[in-house]
């Protein structure tokens, strides 16, 4: 349908979509709206039509991929133990990272330092994919498999902080990390840390 005669909410969606494959190959750096009037076969002007700044774009953009995100929500329930369910939401963001990269870096570079971020959809949206580690954090809290005498809060940034910084050289284009020991080495030792018993490396509660 590039090119042609669209209805409003049509060429909205596919300009997001043009604009999310050329970030994902230019970086936000390179980004140029110019290129995504090019392969939608419209000219800049429209995409400015849409959009009146390049940020307004990739705000959009990034509001769509994490309302996609947000999707694996209920798979959560489907595990039996806390360190399960611990490590699924682990990983999970952890694949975020990995996927969208450029998209991350965007969010990480440009819009959290931003003095309205947290007055945005985009902050709102962050915070339900934070608040998936929270639950589980506060339910193992709760029915007494962890101990109550650290913050929820605390735990949760610990958790991102640390796939931030093992992702941080992946994102910079300048390396690469493993999902999967990340994955086991943040949930072991947030539940190592957190266990009101002794957890014993390979029993994995």
């Amino acid at each position: 349908m590039t090119g042609a005669r669209l209805r409003p909410e049509q060429r909205t969606e596919e300009l997001i979509a043009t604009a999310r494959a050329v970030l994902a190959e230019m970086g936000y750096e390179g980004f140029l709206p110019a290129e995504v009037a090019r392969r939608s076969g419209v000219s800049e002007a429209t995409v400015y039509r849409y959009f009146p700044t390049k940020r307004a774009l990739l705000i959009r953009v990034a509001e769509e991929w994490l309302d996609e995100v947000l999707g694996a929500e209920p798979e959560v329930a489907q595990f039996a133990t806390t360190y399960e369910r611990l490590r699924f939401v682990v990983r999970h963001a952890v694949g975020v990272v990995r996927k969208e990269p450029a998209l991350t870096r965007f969010i990480f570079n440009e819009l959290r330092p931003a003095p309205d971020f947290r007055a945005s959809a985009v902050y709102q949206l962050n915070r339900r994919i934070t608040g998936m580690v929270e639950q589980v954090l506060r339910d193992a809290i709760a029915s007494g498999e962890f101990r109550d005498d650290v913050s929820i809060y605390l735990l949760r940034d610990m958790v991102f902080g640390a796939i931030e910084h093992q992702a941080w050289a992946y994102l910079r284009g300048e390396g690469d990390f493993s999902t999967d020991a990340a994955t086991d080495g943040i949930t072991r030792v947030i539940y190592g840390g957190m266990a009101a018993h002794p957890f014993e490396p390979g029993n994995d509660a």
